[in-house]
């Protein structure tokens, strides 16, 4: 009896045992009305307005900080290159808010990234935003056209009844089977003038060949591999945009790289012996921008009109579509890149003297990216996909058929496309390729270019990467338009959570009245200009 009643004893030990850790195997699974992925300004901003709305939401962040590149070094709204009276809703609140802590009484739209953090932090945490970090969605799983939860790659299942994806990739859309397009289109598939292959007008001269013939780092194609007006598979050039001080006081040194290789800048070793054999003076200036912003900070970017520059042209081909691991690689390459840039303006026998010793004057600011190594946190991807939803947003979209029934914001950003390659026109001569710049102008956006089609997902919002073509979505591609299109998202989509509906047939006229209420900008305001003023710069091309 007693060795019958140890049997079950064990037994049963061994079953709870085993239940217990099927528990602790099994993926943690959370419920909530709204699922909004990356905590970019897109989505912080979907994030608060439909927790606004009473939704209970959950903001994904894969890295540990929120702010995408508002809180990674562009400190900038870019209100130079368009109309501010476009800027409205949670857009203008945000930019005040950091006016408040300035200091100013006005819309702060030029900032530090962590004072725009300590901003987005305050905000989530008033509206009762749960934020999750850590974790980038894997897995998605549905029921027909409807997403009925993802699975983190921590493990952890969401469920809600309506996704948002906010993300510069469009991960989240992507694996929900919505259709996408990635790179650019050609000129006759929307009858776009400015899409496609597009080679600048002035060659380069700079060898283009090592030794052998093979094409030197840096350069992509022959030219007469490719032609103009030809769509083309990779998107505009991806660069970090770093924060650093001339004040020694404020620096830190800048870092080497993990893997430096000169060769990387043979066509710019090549230029500045010529320039020097020319007898024509070279500064920093000419290679890399250097912007001044607040409290002793400078914001280095990619100079469009520079032979080399932080661009790293060539290396973003592969990112819209790559793997997580595989893009730990190209973040890691594009890191070596820029480091390594730097180090060969502080210390090539090509570099003049008076260049080395500018770059030698510039040290990381102490004050940011303080538990990155002073680095920013996100590499700047300015297009990766773009959705096919039930309405195309193209050129003539933002340049003239700017007026749209279901407008849920207003954009009016240049059409600006940084370089995609540079190309070899023979062995001692190249081109870049793929610049746009062109004037902008006030557009609506419609909520159709935010929805994919029914058939492909039915309870998915796409702010982020919209369904915008290449040339269109260069007025799209900046935080403040960003914030713009992320409230509309997250408001319709807690009225479709709310009223248990396709987020296709949210009632547009009750979203306008909403979006009006909280003091977005939906409509053309009479005697404001359309039209973006030149300011100084390059000619439009």
């Amino acid at each position: 009896m007693l060795l019958n009643f140890g049997f079950i004893f064990m037994k049963q030990l061994i079953i709870s045992l085993f239940l217990v850790q099927a528990v602790l195997a099994a993926p943690s699974t959370t419920n909530h009305d709204i699922v909004v992925y990356s905590g970019v300004p897109c989505g912080i901003a979907a994030s608060i307005t439909a927790a606004r709305e009473g939704a209970k939401v959950v903001l994904i962040e894969p890295t540990k900080h929120v702010g995408g590149l508002s809180t990674s070094g562009i400190n900038t709204a870019e209100t130079e290159h368009m109309l501010k009276w476009t800027i409205g809703g949670f857009a203008d609140e945000f930019y005040r808010r950091m006016g408040k802590i300035y200091g100013t009484g006005q819309p702060a739209y030029y900032f530090e990234s962590s004072v725009a953090e300590k901003v987005y932090l305050e905000m989530l945490k008033e509206a009762g935003v749960e934020v999750r970090y850590g974790a980038s969605v894997d897995k998605v799983t549905k029921d027909g056209a409807e997403i009925t939860s993802i699975t983190l790659t921590d493990d952890t299942m969401l469920t809600a009844k309506v996704f948002v994806d906010a993300s510069y990739e469009g991960d989240l859309m992507a694996r929900a089977g919505v259709k996408y397009a990635v790179g650019r289109e050609s000129k006759a598939e929307f009858g776009e003038e400015a899409a496609g292959i597009r080679f600048d007008k002035t060659p380069r001269k700079a060898r283009t060949v090592d030794a052998n013939g093979r094409l030197l780092p840096g350069i992509s194609a022959w030219a007469k591999d490719l032609k103009e007006g030809e769509a083309h598979r990779a998107p505009m050039n991806y660069n970090f945009r770093l924060t650093v001080a001339k004040d020694p006081k404020l620096q830190v040194p800048i870092p080497a790289p993990k893997h430096y290789d000169a060769t990387r800048y043979s066509l710019l070793g090549d230029w500045l012996r010529d320039r020097a054999m020319q007898k024509k003076p070279v500064k920093l200036y000419d290679i890399i921008d250097l912007y001044p912003q607040r409290n002793g900070k400078f914001e280095l970017n990619n100079k469009q009109s520079a032979i080399f520059s932080l661009g790293h042209f060539g290396g973003q081909f592969d990112w819209p579509d790559a793997s997580y691991e595989q893009r730990a690689r190209i973040y890691g390459d594009h890191l070596d890149y820029t480091l390594g840039l730097l180090q060969f303006l502080a210390t090539d026998a090509s570099v003049p003297t008076n260049v080395q010793a500018e770059m030698k004057m510039i040290g990381l600011h102490k004050e940011e990216f303080a538990d990155n190594g002073n680095l920013p946190y996100q590499l700047y991807v300015r297009e990766a996909r773009r959705m096919r939803g039930e309405y195309v947003m193209t050129q003539s979209d933002v340049q003239t058929d700017r007026r749209k029934p279901d407008s849920i914001g207003m954009g009016s950003h240049f059409i600006d496309s940084h370089h995609v390659q540079r190309v070899a026109l023979n062995e001692n001569e190249f081109v870049n390729e793929g610049r746009i710049w062109r004037i902008g102008w006030a557009n609506q956006i419609p909520y159709r270019a935010l929805t994919p089609k029914p058939a492909e997902c039915s309870n998915l919002l796409v702010p982020g990467a919209a369904s915008y073509s290449h040339v269109a979505f260069c007025t799209l591609r900046l935080e403040s338009t960003w914030m713009v299109v992320g409230q509309a998202a997250g408001v319709a989509a807690a009225m479709a959570a709310k009223d248990d509906l396709d987020v296709q047939k949210v009632s547009v006229p009750a979203l306008q009245a909403k979006l009006r209420t909280g003091q977005q900008v939906i409509d053309f305001i009479p005697g404001q200009p359309e039209r973006c003023e030149r300011l100084n710069g390059p000619p439009e091309f």
